[in-house]
């Protein structure tokens, strides 16, 4: 479990298992720790690449409506 995973839905997936694993309490203690603390780390990623999605809608779509296209050379930056 203590591979990275860049994946969005590969995060996702081990993070559903660690949960699993430690809602089922068949896990040893020092297990259970180890999964708990590499299940915060996903958490954190997941988290973090989740407001870098939101963050790119809103460059995409304006409060009013508005949609820009995304400049496929520069991701970050919406086209006018």
């Amino acid at each position: 479990m203590a591979t990275k995973k860049n994946n969005f839905e590969e995060q996702l997936k081990s993070l559903q298992e660690i949960v699993t694993n430690l809602e089922n309490g068949n896990v040893p203690l020092e297990d259970a720790l180890k999964q708990f603390q590499e299940g915060v780390k996903i958490s954190r990623d997941l988290d973090q690449k989740l407001t870098q999605a939101e963050e790119t809608v809103a460059k995409l779509i304006d409060s009013d409506g508005t949609e820009h296209k995304l400049d496929p050379n520069n991701a970050a930056a919406p086209e006018e």
